[in-house]
């Protein structure tokens, strides 16, 4: 079968793969559609990053080179001898983190974690065989297409929560990118009364309006610190590090009202010098977010389904696998006008 295969950095190479045999605690998924994620990217461009070139542990079950792609949806194809729970047929989402299982869900990422995609083969391919306690039903009105979307959102959701929103709160998102769009979402849902988006780019600004946004502002033209305390004086309840960069992290903190909380959602390509003292002057909670809970990941469908969280408006295009180089990570790499990018595999709706 076709595959998406990362070999190293700007090296992502479509051949053929033979499957691995299935396991009997696993499900074989034919995969419909597969996301491109910000995080493929940091692998594409600076990895590796979290894909393993050499097996740390049991949980890294995989080891370069590896099928990439850990947000995808599809049709259950076959199970294995012990699964239970599901069935061919069934329409499933994807929840790529496997974790040693043996803490509270809370804490149990952070006791070591892996990804379906990026430390163990993924679903950017024909089929996929993922852990049974890895796949979630797709309920009504749900499309297959709507299921590549549920991971990606559940980050934004699991960050909204690590802030400890309140109906009424205001917030600040640093980063206007595939994460920080989610994050405006799940902010708007969690009941914020007023959400400022940062970027550098017009067009994701724009995009940032779109999703539910009530004030943009252009860190490139402006001094974003003194734009974010015109529009709240006392500084904002939460702020959400979506960009990955030392000033945007400065920045975060800075906007934020003494006792408030800022949330590091982005992944940091490199070190950033930083002077702990700005937080001994104003107080600030800094926390951080990897992923989301099972809880959170279910939380996401059943919003979704219910029309609370709608991410769809998102998604900028629709590729095909063999182009995933060329109009996939390149492009997002270049374009800023891109958010979202699916790949069609199966396509089925």
């Amino acid at each position: 079968m076709k595959a998406a295969v990362w070999y190293g950095q700007k090296d992502i190479r479509v051949e053929e793969r033979e499957q691995k045999p299935l396991k009997d605690t696993e499900v074989k998924v034919k995969v419909a559609w597969a996301g491109l994620c910000g995080s493929d990217l940091h692998e594409y461009e600076e990895g590796p990053v979290f894909i393993p070139t050499e097996k740390e542990d049991e949980l890294a079950g995989g080891i370069a080179p590896l099928t990439m792609g850990h947000e995808f949806a599809g049709v259950i194809e076959e199970v294995g001898a012990k699964v239970t729970n599901f069935k061919p047929g069934d329409r499933v989402a994807v929840n790529p983190t496997i974790t040693h299982g043996d803490k509270s869900e809370d804490l149990d990422p952070y006791d070591g974690f892996s990804f379906v995609g990026l430390h163990t083969d993924g679903g950017f391919t024909s089929f996929a065989n993922v852990p049974e306690n890895n796949v979630y039903l797709l309920p009504e009105p749900l499309t297959l297409q709507d299921g590549a979307l549920i991971e990606p959102t559940a980050v934004a959701v699991q960050a909204v929560k690590e802030a400890g929103m309140q109906f009424g709160d205001t917030v600040a998102v640093f980063g206007a990118g595939p994460i920080g769009l989610l994050t405006i979402l799940a902010a708007r849902a969690a009941g914020a009364s007023k959400i400022i988006a940062l970027d550098l780019s017009e067009t994701r600004l724009e995009k940032a309006k779109e999703v539910g946004a009530t004030h943009v502002i252009n860190s490139g033209e402006t001094d974003p610190v003194k734009a974010v305390f015109d529009i709240v004086p006392e500084g904002v309840n939460a702020s959400f590090e979506v960009a990955g960069v030392a000033p945007t992290f400065k920045q975060s903190i800075e906007v934020t009202k003494p006792r408030g909380t800022m949330v590091i959602v982005s992944i940091f390509a490199r070190p950033i010098e930083w002077n702990p003292m700005q937080l001994t002057g104003k107080g600030v909670k800094i926390t951080s977010t990897i992923a989301y809970t099972p809880t959170s990941f279910q939380q996401t469908i059943d919003l979704m389904a219910s029309g609370q969280l709608k991410p769809q408006s998102i998604i900028t295009n629709q590729i095909q696998l063999d182009d995933i180089v060329e109009k996939g990570f390149e492009l997002l790499s270049t374009d800023k006008s891109q958010a979202k990018i699916l790949i069609e595999l199966s396509g089925e709706k």
